[in-house]
This record gives C-alpha cells, sequence and structure tokens, in this order.
C-alpha cells in the first residue's frame, strides 16, 4: 500500500482492519474461552496446591519462550510493512531469514537449559516443547507481516486451542498427574508449529516479487537496521510477558502454592481483555506501520481511534459484568476461590483504564520507538515487583493485583504521552468516547438502578444482565455510525482481500 492510497482512502485500512479484526476476535474468543474451561478442568481436578503448580510451570513455560522470541513479535510485523511501503519487496526473504534464524537456535539452546534446570518433572516436560511453541509464534507473526490474519486465526486460535481442551480434558479423565497435564496442555504445539510453517511458506512464495535479487550490502544493511529496531523490543518483550507471569511465580514463592491457584483463576478473565486486544490490535499493526513509515498522520490517527472504540466497545462491558458477578463467577472453579473477589473487582478496573488507552504500547513500537517502549515496560515491570514484594506477605493474591494493577496503568499512560508527544497521535475518537459512555451507561449505572431495587442476587443480578444487554445493543445500533461499524460489512468490491 502506498502513501497515495491510503490518503485517498482512509476507510480502505480500516475496513481492512475491521475484516481482519473481527475474525481475529471471533478465534480469540473461542481461545479465551477455552483457556477458561482448561483453567477450570485444572482447578477441579487437582488440589489448590497442585493447580498453583501447574500454573507457576506454564508461566515459567510461557515466560522462557517470550525470551526466545527476541521481540520478533514486533520486528517481523514493522519491517515487512516499512519494506512493502517503501518499494523494497525483494528484501523480504532476507527480513524473514534475518528473524527465524537466531529464535530457532535461542529456543533450542533455552529448552535445553531448562531441561536441566528444572526442578521437576512438569517443568521438564514443557522444556521439550518449547522450540515448537516459539517456532509456531514466529511463523505467525511472520504471516501477520504479509496482512494475513487466516493462519493465526485457524491455527493457533482455533486449531491449537481446541485440541489443547481435548488432550487436557483426556488427561484429567485418564491420569491426572501434573506430568500428564503439562504433557496434555503443549502437544497441540506440535502440529500447530507444523501448520504455521505451511502458512508462511505459502504467503512467503505468493508474495515474492518475479526475478528481483537483493545484493549484500542491502542485506547487511537490513540485518543491522532490523536488529536496532528489534533488539529493545527483545528485552521489552520478555518484561512484557514477565508483567503477565510473574506475579503468580511471586504469589507461588511468597504467598504459597494454594494463593497462586486463587490469583491465577481470579485473574483469568484478563486473558479473554488480552485476546480482544490482541484481535483488533494483530490486525490494525501492518496498516499502521506502512501509514506511519509513509508519514500518513491522519491515516495512522484513524486507525488508532476507531480501533480503540471497537476495544471499548468489546472489552468494557465485559469488564463491567465480571465487577458485576464476581463471586459467581469465582465459585464456578470452586467454593475455595471465591476469596479471590476483590482480586477480580481490582484487576477489572485496571483493564477499564487498559483497553481505554487502546493498543498504545503497539502504536509507540510501530512508530519506531522501541527505545521508549523499553522503558515503560522496565518501570512497569518494577512497580509490579516493588509492589508485590511489599504487598504479597500481608494480602496475598489481593497484594499481587494491586500490583499488576499499578503496572497496567503505568505501562499504558507513559505511553500514551510519548505517543502524543512524539507523534501526535491520541485514542480518543468520537467512536472511543460514544462506546464508553454507551458501556458506563449500560453496564455501570443501569445494573445498579436494577439492583439497588430488587436486590444483587442472583435473580437481581440476572435481571440487571437482562435489561444492560438489549440497551447496549440498541446503543450500538444508534450510534454505528460514529463507531464505524459499518466497516466490518461494508465492502469494496474493488478491494483485494
Amino acid at each position: 500500500m502506498t502513501h497515495g492510497v491510503l490518503a485517498a482512502d482512509p476507510a480502505r485500512a480500516t475496513r481492512g482492519a475491521a475484516r481482519g479484526g473481527l475474525a481475529n476476535m471471533a478465534g480469540s474468543a473461542l481461545a479465551g474461552g477455552v483457556g477458561v474451561v482448561v483453567t477450570w478442568v485444572v482447578a477441579r481436578r487437582l488440589g489448590q496446591a497442585e493447580a498453583g503448580a501447574f500454573f507457576s510451570a506454564t508461566a515459567a513455560f510461557v515466560l522462557a519462550g517470550g525470551v526466545a522470541k527476541l521481540g520478533t513479535g514486533t520486528g517481523l510485523v514493522y519491517w515487512p510493512a516499512r519494506l512493502r511501503a517503501t518499494g523494497r519487496d525483494h528484501l523480504l526473504g532476507a527480513c524473514l531469514r534475518t528473524g527465524l534464524g537466531p529464535v530457532v537456535a535461542l529456543s533450542l539452546a533455552l529448552a535445553a537449559a531448562l531441561w536441566f534446570a528444572a526442578p521437576n518433572d512438569t517443568l521438564r516436560t514443557l522444556a521439550l516443547f518449547l522450540p515448537l511453541q516459539v517456532l509456531t509464534d514466529t511463523l505467525l507473526t511472520a504471516t501477520r507481516g504479509y496482512r494475513s490474519m487466516r493462519p493465526t486465526v485457524l491455527v493457533d486460535r482455533v486449531i491449537r486451542n481446541v485440541l489443547q481442551l481435548l488432550t487436557v480434558g483426556a488427561a484429567a479423565l485418564w491420569f491426572a498427574s501434573l506430568p500428564g497435564l503439562a504433557l496434555a496442555w503443549a502437544l497441540p504445539y506440535l502440529p500447530a508449529a507444523v501448520l504455521a510453517g505451511l502458512a508462511a511458506r505459502r504467503l512467503y512464495r505468493a508474495g515474492r516479487p518475479t526475478g528481483a535479487t537483493s545484493r549484500q550490502v542491502e542485506r547487511r544493511a537490513l540485518r543491522r537496521e532490523f536488529w536496532l529496531f528489534t533488539g529493545p523490543r527483545a528485552v521489552a518483550a520478555v518484561a512484557q510477558l514477565a508483567l503477565q507471569r510473574v506475579d503468580v511465580l511471586l504469589v507461588a514463592a511468597l504467598g504459597g502454592l494454594g494463593a497462586a491457584a486463587v490469583y491465577a483463576v481470579a485473574g483469568r478473565f484478563v486473558i479473554l481483555i488480552q485476546f480482544a486486544n490482541q484481535g483488533i490490535s494483530q490486525s490494525v499493526q501492518p496498516r499502521l506501520a506502512e501509514a506511519l513509515s509513509t508519514g500518513d498522520r491522519a491515516a495512522a490517527n484513524r486507525l488508532y481511534q476507531v480501533a480503540t472504540g471497537w476495544l471499548v466497545l468489546i472489552t468494557w462491558p465485559i469488564n463491567l459484568l465480571v465487577i458485576l458477578f464476581a463471586p459467581y463467577y469465582l465459585r464456578f472453579f470452586g467454593d475455595g476461590y471465591a476469596a479471590g473477589t476483590p482480586v477480580v473487582r481490582v484487576l477489572a478496573v485496571a483493564m477499564l483504564v487498559a483497553t481505554g488507552c487502546g493498543m498504545v504500547d503497539m502504536v509507540l513500537a510501530m512508530a519506531g520507538r522501541t527505545s521508549l517502549n523499553l522503558g515503560n515496560v522496565l518501570v512497569a515491570l518494577a512497580v509490579t515487583i516493588g509492589l508485590d514484594v511489599l504487598l504479597i506477605p500481608r494480602w496475598g493474591a489481593l497484594g499481587a493485583a494491586a500490583g499488576l494493577a499499578g503496572a497496567m496503568v503505568a505501562n499504558n499512560l507513559l505511553p500514551l504521552v510519548q505517543v502524543y508527544r512524539g507523534t501526535r497521535l491520541h485514542p480518543f475518537g468520537p467512536g472511543t468516547r460514544a462506546a464508553a459512555l454507551l458501556s458506563i451507561g449500560c453496564f455501570g449505572l443501569l445494573p445498579q438502578a436494577v439492583t439497588a431495587l430488587a436486590g444483587d442476587g442472583p435473580a437481581g443480578l440476572a435481571l440487571a444482565t437482562a435489561v444492560a444487554v438489549p440497551a447496549f445493543t440498541a446503543g450500538a445500533w444508534l450510534l454505528r455510525d460514529r463507531l464505524e461499524l459499518g466497516a466490518f460489512t461494508r465492502r469494496n468490491p474493488q478491494e483485494a482481500s
């Protein structure tokens, strides 16, 4: 896509992002639901201490994978988009090789280190699948660099998650040991890696310019520029994963495995919100990179604001409902988890702030400010570790929730200021404001009024939801133009898919 195309039809990028985002959000909803069910199976099948050990092991596994990916989750989207936008398509193959080679080598080295250093068979089992996890995620990132969301949706969101549900369910029925459940949880990465490789190969061959060759000096310059951009993001990606996972490990170490299980279960809804964020941001990301690389700030700002409006419209009702139904949501996993109600509410309020800023971390990275991005994540990580160490011994899981909430607020407000000062982009367009007010009115104020009259028991909450959902649906329909919901249905037949 060229600057001229973007400027001539700025709505085209929005429609493309909407179509890719809708498919990804549908897949993300499935993945998030599967994650909740898998958590329920583990929590119900194992005691709190064993469940805490399982969640701690999978957190360490994901954290190790984040280290191995070296920030290519951003680099392999940013650089292919930039190369296409600036007419350097002939370097796409060199770009993919630059990113994939070091990632594969490091994943194998970390898998070996994790195998020998693992304190138990559960983590040792997971170590076997670390290269497959890393390869799957990296190859799917490369397909998104070609603006194709289909492989991510089908392979990662649908196939891997459905297989994970089936294998964990079977393991829970037949051999509910910790290593057995870990094996069942990780096994779907094998077919996922194969399918991701086939998808990346197909897109690479289809997008390779005919007869184009690259010179060694160009490839050398690209490698240098790729890692100058991606290097800070590599550290930031690890710190970002640590933000999401280290709190579980700290609760296990400072508060015990039982408290870690309560915290992991209470925070499971956050994964749903993160999947929704990924569903939209992964579709917007390559288009935003192209707009910024050609200096089209108007198109970039439009994408950022419209996408944030969609994100708020989807996630704020979920957060507000979670706040309302927290005690009942937790009892779904077992009576012993109801103590996590304050944890749920603290995290839900923090997620309202985070999603209200949109995918600001990604916008900062696509603007090329990966060093600022790294600094923000390190500040947020320091906040969460500092608060965790201070508060977990006294408050247990609630202390960890306070630490994560503080980190989420810092990790969104800091880049929000930096994005505006550096690029004059901000997420607070008419769609964002409309989505926020509609969500607060229908799922915040309206349920409070209904439960004040009908009580806050199950019957009152059910009535409040029965009133809120149709009111929200009607409001979204009336505000559809301001929210640009037509982008999900309108299609110009001359546009490429």
